[in-house]
């Protein structure tokens, strides 16, 4: 028979745990994978700028969330019917979800934790250009950096994000320069509401 202060002792572990244990296991929204490796950056792009999370989408279109993350991670292409269920979804067609020569030319870069700069950028106001605040939050880079970088203002790189305004072929060259994704791609939000 335990001792009354080894009683004690396992009442006090018993109320720590409940307390801890009762209150679930806290996952991360988007995982890290092992290797971080991340091939289809407009895919999580889209999905990061709209905060869906894989598990989320796979349940979506009813299916594993393994064949998502194959998708966002390996660079895999979905079946005709998923694919158009998936593009209808997201609301972006084919060819820029999933475009081979995109996948296939993009480096490989690990994905870091979601940047509080883009977090911030995204809760205070609409995005428009999904998939360009999307690329930002992907390669965790602030406002300020990209528009450094890409030699625009950090206010009228703003409006490209929030009010989804088409920059000048100039500046959309030299995005393009900079993510090494195709203008059509990088402003398609733009150029999608243009059209309607």
């Amino acid at each position: 028979m335990p001792k009354q202060q080894d009683q004690h002792s396992i009442q006090a572990w018993s109320l720590i745990n409940r307390k801890y244990l009762g209150k679930g296991v806290r996952v991360k929204r988007f995982r890290r994978p092992t290797r971080c490796q991340v091939r289809n950056r407009i895919l999580l792009a889209v999905l990061m700028a709209n905060d869906i999370k894989l598990s989320q989408l796979a349940e979506d279109l009813s299916i594993s969330s393994r064949s998502v993350s194959a998708w966002v991670y390996e660079g895999r292409i979905p079946g005709s019917t998923i694919l158009d269920k998936v593009c209808q979804l997201l609301g972006y067609p084919r060819h820029i979800l999933f475009n081979e020569e995109v996948i296939r030319t993009s480096p490989v870069i690990c994905q870091p934790e979601a940047s509080r700069f883009m977090k911030r950028t995204v809760t205070r106001s609409p995005v428009s250009n999904r998939i360009l605040t999307g690329l930002c939050m992907v390669h965790d880079l602030s406002v300020t950096d990209v528009s450094h970088w890409i030699g625009v203002h950090p206010g009228t790189f703003r409006k490209w994000l929030h009010q989804g305004t088409l920059p000048s072929a100039a500046f959309q060259d030299q995005a393009e320069a900079f993510f090494k994704v195709p203008k059509s791609i990088l402003f398609a939000d733009a150029m999608l509401k243009q059209k309607l």
